[in-house]
């Protein structure tokens, strides 16, 4: 636990070094957890009395690791339970909480569930409005706030949340001018939970033992890219017996590391933070803060690691960077290295030289020296991405699964070079397509033993969801192939056709786009019409380092992207992509946007999906142009800032036409 600047505070292991301590103990499968140990708060307290001196977790503050054991995890999520309890807290209902990933959190999740309670997690970077449509459809009577920005947030909601009588703050700087009654410190909790443990010293231990398997533990947001998120109902006992399927599928146990850096609302945090170490006692590490976030990995050096697609191709992109800035011998030898690593990985080989002289050093710097299982999910993750890293040497593989099915339910074994599939499903996982076309491309269905006990106050969406037999839709097309592997192709309601019949998937061609180091999020049109066209959006760090090698002058992003040069690189860039693809699902225009896309203004889930409905209806005016030809479009329109603020902008957009589009043209004349 962070010591609380109120007084709180609980002993720390290891918190006068600067390199963490390695505590090894033996293996213990999770798979030989006691059947009775079926929720979350049973595994701690087991693992509390079993190993109570083993290192549980770690966080960085003020450039320091503190290390925390079971024992201590135990005691702390004691006194959160109990102060919970004091508030009046009673089974069944729902505590909230929003927050960067640290210690505190997971703590607080643990201690709602000890008391009966659900957890929603909500991302920290939403807007007051999302919170508010969260915390009023969850009903949450409590919510955990990290700090006075988060606060104010959920004060902002105001009476939308009927529901919710505390907000418990954990960081109370700035917190003094605030005077509201359903404001509660982190320590007035903690001394409301000693003082109720007191006076009632079997009421914690009673609780955690009037916890079933069939308790929902978790409502958890779906990415929502067509609305607003629902919550699907995690049951602790069947979320428990599909993580035991995910460790048999990639085993690791206490001596494992891993570094928490996605959002800890997402499903795949759920399942890496909470339910796993509770099963396998892998260590879990917190980072300081997202600036560093990287170096901190680098410190502990994680033997297993899952990032975001997202987070791969920037990683990429980081690396390119680093190169453009370097000399023109470190830049041959670094051209030279990938080629012939890429090279030998097409032929099954390690490229030992350029593994020694290259790779090898730069998988220490990145902090991936240790990794022997990395994994992306969530998204697609392009092909030469994929491949960029397995030539480094990262053991990375693709997995997939969803919110409504315990996070991901197939994995590739790492034994071939397979860029295509998502890999085999679980041992306790089935999958079938239905309805499949020629080619044996068809809807995904799934049924394993952890699946959703349902959508949280949507019967509706519940059963639009399920078969009638147990099957989830998961609403992607794809297929399985010779080897039984689920290959993946886009959603189904995201397949198109265009108007001459050709059919193609929009997030394939995208993530061959975002491959290259300076374009960054795209989407890609053409339902209904003659032909292929895209918006794109420079990756400003990559862009802004070429602009500057070039003395190419620039103040905003808007003014970046607008230049007539960084235009002709990404003309460039589409070019290549066309280049690699069937004439008919080349694009043939273009547009290269004035701002990101984002999540605040919803053109992204947090999660980093395109919501493809809110940019037809947003950039409506501007699809229309790039289909009828013209060459300019003006544009005067509001958008949001980082810090909440609207504002409005105005940009003369140049429409591009690529080789295939003059093709096309020339052949309609």
């Amino acid at each position: 636990m962070r010591a609380d600047r109120e007084g709180a505070t609980l002993a720390v292991v290891g918190a006068a070094s600067q390199k963490p301590a390695r505590v090894e103990t033996a293996p213990a499968p999770a798979a030989r957890a006691p059947s009775d140990l079926d929720t979350f708060p049973k595994l701690l307290l087991h693992n509390a009395v079993n190993w109570p001196d083993a290192v549980a977790m770690r966080e960085k503050e003020l450039g320091i690791w503190q290390a925390y054991t079971w024992r201590q995890v135990a005691e702390a999520v004691r006194g959160l339970a109990l102060g919970l309890k004091s508030l009046g807290l009673e089974r069944g209902e729902v505590v909230a909480l929003i927050g960067r990933n640290r210690p505190n959190w997971v703590w607080s999740e643990l201690a709602a569930h000890c008391c009966g309670a659900m957890t929603v997690g909500i991302y920290a970077d939403v807007l007051a409005e999302e919170a508010g449509y969260l915390l009023a459809h969850s009903g949450a009577v409590v919510a955990f706030a990290e700090d006075e920005e988060q606060v104010d947030k959920l004060l902002e909601v105001g009476e939308r949340a009927t529901a919710l009588r505390w907000i418990v703050f954990h960081d109370p700087r700035g917190m003094g001018r605030h005077d509201h009654p359903k404001l509660v410190s982190w320590a007035e909790l903690l001394r409301r939970g000693a003082a109720l443990g007191a006076e009632r010293p079997d009421l914690f231990e009673a609780e955690v033992a009037a916890g079933r398997g069939e308790d929902v533990g978790i409502l958890c947001t779906t990415s929502g890219t067509t609305s607003s998120p629902k919550l699907a109902m995690l049951p602790f006992g069947r979320f428990l017996d599909h993580v035991r399927a995910y460790l048999r599928a990639d085993p690791r146990g206490p001596e494992d590391e891993y570094v928490c850096l996605l959002p800890l609302p997402w499903i795949m945090e759920q399942v890496y933070v909470l339910a796993m170490p509770l099963l396998c006692r892998i260590r879990v590490s917190f980072p300081e803060g997202q600036a560093t976030a990287m170096a901190d990995l680098r410190e502990i050096g994680p033997t297993h690691l899952l990032l975001a697609p997202r987070v791969w191709e920037q990683t990429a992109a980081d690396i390119r960077a680093r190169m453009m800035d370097a000399n023109a011998f470190s830049r041959w030898c670094f051209e030279r290295g990938f080629a012939a690593a890429l090279a030998a990985l097409e032929r099954g080989r390690r490229a030992r030289l350029a593994d020694w002289l290259l790779m090898s050093a730069l998988r220490d710097r990145l902090g991936f020296a240790r990794v022997r299982s990395a994994a992306t999910g969530g998204a697609a993750l392009g092909p030469d991405t994929f491949k960029f890293f397995l030539a480094m040497g990262v053991p990375l593989r693709q997995l997939y699964g969803q919110t409504e099915l315990s996070g991901a339910y197939t994995l590739q074994d790492g034994r071939e070079i397979d860029t295509d599939s998502s890999g085999l499903p679980f041992d306790n996982t089935e999958i079938r397509i239905v309805d499949p076309d020629a080619d044996g491309v068809g809807e995904i269905l799934t049924r394993h033993t952890g699946m959703f006990a349902g959508y949280f106050r949507n019967e509706v969406a519940t059963r639009e969801a399920l078969t009638e037999d147990g099957w989830m839709r998961t609403g992607d097309a794809g297929y399985l192939d010779a080897k039984g592997r689920l290959v993946v192709i886009d959603r189904v309601k995201d397949i198109a056709t265009t108007a001459t019949g050709v059919r193609f998937s929009p997030q394939y061609i995208e993530n061959k786009l975002k491959f290259s180091p300076y374009i960054g999020e795209c989407v890609v049109l053409g339902q209904g019409r003659p032909w292929l066209a895209a918006i794109l959006c420079i990756r400003f760090s990559m862009v802004a380092k070429w602009a500057e090698s070039r003395r190419i002058g620039f103040t905003t992003y808007q003014n970046l992207a607008a230049n007539p040069d960084v235009q002709a690189l990404l003309a460039g860039e589409v070019e290549k992509v066309n280049a690699s693809l069937p004439e008919g699902q080349r694009l043939a225009r273009f547009l290269v946007l004035y701002k990101e896309l984002d999540a605040d203004d919803g053109e992204l889930t947090r999660t980093r999906k395109v919501r493809r409905n809110v940019i037809d209806e947003r950039y409506a005016r501007l699809i229309e142009a790039l289909y009828a030809g013209e060459r300019e479009v003006h544009v005067a329109t509001e958008v949001t800032f980082e810090d909440g603020r609207k504002g409005r902008i105005e940009a003369d957009l140049v429409l591009h036409d690529t080789a295939a589009g003059q093709m096309l043209a020339r052949r309609s004349a």
